[in-house]
């Protein structure tokens, strides 16, 4: 069995995987008469090849239990997959590169801190979400319309993940 801890999550650890959508260090300007700061485009929303619509949800989750075993993971082969957190607290995020087949060595966790949110591109393999806090709730986007956008994959063996 595989032990995985935590990384923090970075623009540069994550970016293999997609994009980390914060506020730190992305761009930004005034707007609204200066009342209103906009980070700008802070992910890509990919919906176009598949003839499908962006679609905007709320997901409220429970927080998992420690230490942590994982074996499911999955992707979505149609449009990306972006969530971001409402209630400002860290959640875990465990993925592995895009491609028809996966294996343990081929994960990576992370932990946001709290103010992070994460868009996973097309394709990449991904836990479902990893809350660590009683209803947690995260915006989701992702994709709407015809078509399986969500393939599922059994690993071989058992992930155990502790979190301090």
């Amino acid at each position: 069995m595989r032990t995985l801890y935590p990384q923090p999550l970075t623009r540069e650890n994550f970016a293999p995987f997609g994009e980390v959508i914060e506020t730190s260090g992305s761009r930004h300007f005034a707007i609204n008469g200066g009342t209103t700061e906009r980070f700008h485009d802070l992910a890509h929303v990919d919906v176009s090849e598949s003839g499908g619509r962006p679609l905007i949800s709320i997901f409220r989750t429970q927080p998992v239990k420690r230490p942590l075993t994982v074996r499911l993971m999955e992707r979505h082969p149609l449009a990306s997959q972006a969530f971001i957190p409402l209630c400002r607290s860290p959640f875990l995020v465990l993925v592995a590169p895009a491609g028809d087949t996966l294996t343990a060595a081929d994960l990576q966790l992370f932990q946001t801190n709290g103010h992070q949110g994460v868009n996973y591109r097309r394709n990449v393999w991904h836990h479902p979400v990893l809350a660590l806090a009683s209803n947690q709730e995260f915006l989701v986007v992702d994709r709407g319309g015809e078509g399986k956008n969500c393939d599922e994959y059994l690993l071989s063996e058992e992930i155990q993940i502790f979190v301090t």
